[in-house]
């Protein structure tokens, strides 16, 4: 008996694992669409080592020239371990919906009872009942709840998508202010070399020498910190990117993308967000999950249980025994009035808490987008006016020193002031990729992104500008 009885549940299971591996390649593939339609770009799942083989020769392919935004958001996407993690959840999430497409397995009861002479043997058949009828409903439950599985794999691969963006724009930054750094670096060398031999010959004065000498180990300074931010962004990019091994040494572009033309309108933005957003959509899913459970509390609240048995006992020296049990547990203390109350309760709490993502998310969409237009302003302007006066100023300012119209501080300060304007430049450009990344994602999940701010160099600009 024992024998019938596991090889009972091991049909069970097969059939149970085989609808749940269906159900999991499916949902995958629709994750997998979902993701693609907005980034251009198909995620895999790695589950076999053809997959395996397959990511890594993409990964080649696309780490054979310098990256880009989009290529470095494949290579996120194929090698990830964090996003390959969160994958599993679909795998759970179908286990669980084609458990609940299936009724629950009977169970049979055998008992061989002696008195003396006498052998009695009971044999017993149970089928729960309730499990029958509700069925259909528990289905449909499971299924929205699959559903929402899917939308928050999907969330997960904006996620990493906007955060690979982001520190993609990072890296790049970090590593142009370093190699403009590296230059400053040699210049400020060599007027201090030239401070030095100025001072030796009488020309300058100690105090005018002091000052180059400051001011080249000042650069020096600056110039470290940039390269260890460099190095700390790229990083952060490789963790993003999950690469490792011969893999690290990817290139990337010398500089920042250029500005676009004209800044994206603001029209429609609001829209979209609440049309498209993830984590709305899966609110509307939770609210509609529980306006169905709630409707089967409704149905179930005076049976908890309901199990139906059929029996057949057999007794010596007595006729067979068949017939039927019926176990019925009635909350008779509260009637289900806890469970309806409960159910009404988490109900309008998904009602409340779908109002307020949407209300978050139009607010969100709206600061991002003022953000992100006022870092294009920020951008073009340092493009186009700052940095062409600045480098009228240092043309005047190295004109007159030649004619010995200013002093060396004077050209110092320009120096300095030079400096920072080429790195308050670059950072306005990242600033602005960033806010844009933003922009493009808040329309679709909540990726956990704040509003970009002016950021300060890596390790502070060059001290003493204009003193």
């Amino acid at each position: 008996m024992n024998a019938i009885r596991s090889a009972a549940a091991a049909v069970f299971v097969v059939l149970l694992g085989g609808c749940a591996g269906t159900l999991a390649d499916k949902g995958f593939s629709d994750v997998a669409t979902q993701a693609e339609a907005q980034l251009a770009k198909k995620p895999v799942w790695v589950r076999t080592e053809a997959d395996a083989l397959a990511v890594r020769e993409r990964t080649a392919k696309l780490l054979a020239r310098p990256l880009t935004a989009d290529s470095a958001v494949e290579v996120a996407l194929f090698n990830n371990r964090g996003l390959q993690a969160k994958f599993a959840s679909l795998g759970i999430g179908a286990a669980d919906l084609a458990r609940a497409q299936l009724p629950d397995p009977p169970g049979f009861t055998y008992a061989r009872l002696t008195r003396g002479d006498e052998l009695e043997i009971e044999r017993a058949l149970s089928l729960g009942v309730l499990s029958l009828l509700t069925l259909p409903v528990r289905a449909a439950i499971e299924h929205r709840q699959f559903e929402q599985t899917k939308l928050v794999a999907v969330q997960d691969i904006f996620a990493l998508a906007a955060q690979t963006r982001r520190a993609f724009f990072e890296a790049i930054a970090a590593q142009q202010l370093a190699d403009y750094m590296d230059q400053a670096d040699t210049a400020a060398g060599a007027g201090a070399e030239l401070a030095k031999r100025m001072a030796e010959v009488g020309n300058w004065s100690l105090l005018a020498y002091l000052r180059q000498q400051a001011f080249s180990a000042e650069t020096a300074m600056l110039r470290a910190r940039t390269r260890l931010a460099a190095g700390g962004a790229r990083e952060r990019l490789i963790r993003h990117l999950g690469l490792f091994g011969r893999d690290l040494d990817f290139k990337l572009p010398a500089t920042l993308p250029d500005l676009p033309a004209a800044p994206a309108p603001m029209e429609e933005t609001e829209r979209r967000a609440l049309a498209e957003r993830l984590d709305i959509r899966a609110a509307r899913e939770r609210v509609s999950g529980l306006a169905s459970s709630f409707g089967l509390t409704q149905a179930t609240r005076f049976f908890n249980v309901i199990e139906g048995t059929y029996v057949r006992n057999s007794e010596t020296g007595r006729p067979l025994q068949t017939g039927y049990e019926v176990h019925i547990e009635v909350p008779i203390f509260d009637f289900g009035e806890a469970n309806v109350v409960r159910a009404e309760a988490v109900y309008w709490e998904a009602i409340n808490r779908l109002a307020d993502t949407a209300l978050n998310a139009r607010s969100t969409v709206r600061e991002t987008h003022a953000t992100y237009r006022t870092m294009f302003d920020i951008a073009t302007r340092y493009r186009d006016e700052i940095l062409p006066m600045r480098r009228r100023i240092s043309e005047d300012i190295v004109y007159r020193y030649n004619a010995m119209q200013v002093s060396v501080f004077d050209l110092l300060a320009d120096s300095r002031d030079q400096i920072n304007a080429v790195m308050a430049a670059i950072e306005a450009q990242r600033d602005f990729w960033i806010a844009d990344t933003d922009l493009q994602f808040v329309i679709l999940a909540d990726t956990g992104s704040t509003a970009t701010v002016v950021r300060a160099a890596p390790g502070g600009r060059a001290a003493g500008a204009g003193h």
